[in-house]
């Protein structure tokens, strides 16, 4: 999976760096609709690779600067379940249909969710910005020419400042994605590779396909496991995919993919805290009904098809010759280990100061 989590980062980093957070405020308001505001952040969240711990603060802050509940809890749906980067993994460590099915599913679960929290909410409160921010500015500024004596007139210069800017914001956002993101989640990566090799080669495949092998019991099993587990949508495929390999029902891995990375207890806690009791039951009630849905769907989709998932799972990652997989992984090992040090870093040093 290492060339596409490294293809995954890429574009994150350059998503960080060229989507301004004054643009995805501006789209979220009141003033968008209880509809329109909801479609937007279930559409901006789709490809952010934040994990469900991560995106709390960013959604408090889309609710604080005017963004409606349900867009808000849109945003919170969408936003961990899919991202560029889990994405690009589910295709090299599941199939073609498990990828294009992962994000539309998770599209239409946030949209359904916010859309039922807009209009069950009967106590709305009015945000406070209704206008547009605009920013004050001196005669000449941000219109890319110079002034004198009151008149503006072109200035290459300016065109070639605009230029370095944009080249750093990218460089800043590819730093931002391998280092504070991809360590952010390193090891949780790493524990989840592992556990994915222990199922792998230890586990019994009678004991998944007799438990997990369809269903609505084995989505249901995968449902409960996944709502009080913390694990970032990235790291929840490669354990899908061993568990697939090993028998498991594409339906109800999607199950696990679905519900493991949108909810954990401590989103669940602050949901309830900053959004409150109703938003928590719309919030686990649509996850839930939403992935048991997607999940029969996608079991008749296989079916349909005549397609078992255990034979074609992990057939996206050999388009990739093998010496590309072995030197991207090698690439990959140090920064991963870089960003688990770089974060306990910190916390060690303010131990030795108390």
């Amino acid at each position: 999976m290492s060339p596409y989590l490294f293809l995954g980062f890429m574009i994150a980093g350059i998503l960080h760096a060229l989507v301004p957070d004054e643009k995805i405020f501006s789209y979220l308001g009141e003033s968008a609709g209880k509809v329109k505001s909801v479609i937007n952040a279930s559409l901006i969240g789709l490809p952010l690779p934040l994990c469900s711990c991560g995106v709390i603060p960013t959604a408090l802050s889309l609710k604080k600067r005017g963004a409606t509940k349900g867009a808000t809890l849109s945003f919170m749906i969408s936003t961990p379940e899919t991202g560029v980067d889990s994405i690009a993994i589910t295709y090299a460590l599941l199939d073609p249909i498990m990828t294009v099915f992962r994000p539309i599913a998770t599209l239409f679960t946030a949209i359904a969710a916010g859309i039922v929290e807009n209009f069950s909410s009967s106590s709305e409160k009015k945000t406070l910005l209704t206008k547009p921010l605009v920013m004050m500015q001196a005669p000449g500024q941000g219109c890319g020419c110079s002034c004198s004596g009151g008149a503006c007139s072109s200035d290459d210069n300016k065109n070639i400042v605009h230029r370095k800017n944009v080249v750093s914001r990218i460089v800043d956002g590819i730093k931002y994605a391998f280092v504070d993101l991809l360590g952010d989640i390193a090891k949780w990566l790493i524990i989840g590779t592992l556990l994915a090799g222990f199922i792998a080669y230890l586990v019994p495949e009678e004991i998944i396909s007799s438990y997990l092998g369809g269903g609505i019991y084995s989505m249901l099993i995968m449902l409960f496991i996944g709502i009080p587990l913390y694990i970032c949508a990235t790291t929840s495929t490669p354990l899908a995919a061993a568990l697939v390999a090993k028998g498991m029902s594409p339906g109800a891995a999607f199950v696990f993919l679905l519900s493991g990375p949108a909810t954990n207890a401590a989103t669940i806690t602050m949901v309830m805290r900053f959004l409150g009791k109703k938003t928590v039951m719309v919030y686990l009630g649509m996850i839930s009904v939403c992935s048991i849905v997607f999940g029969i769907l996608l079991d008749s989709i296989y079916m349909s098809l005549g397609i078992q998932a255990a034979v074609i799972v992990g057939s996206g990652g050999d388009i990739v010759p093998y010496y590309m997989q072995c030197l991207f992984a090698f690439i990959l090992l140090p920064i991963m280990i870089y960003g688990v040090i770089r974060n306990k870093l910190p916390d060690f040093l303010n131990r030795e100061k108390l």
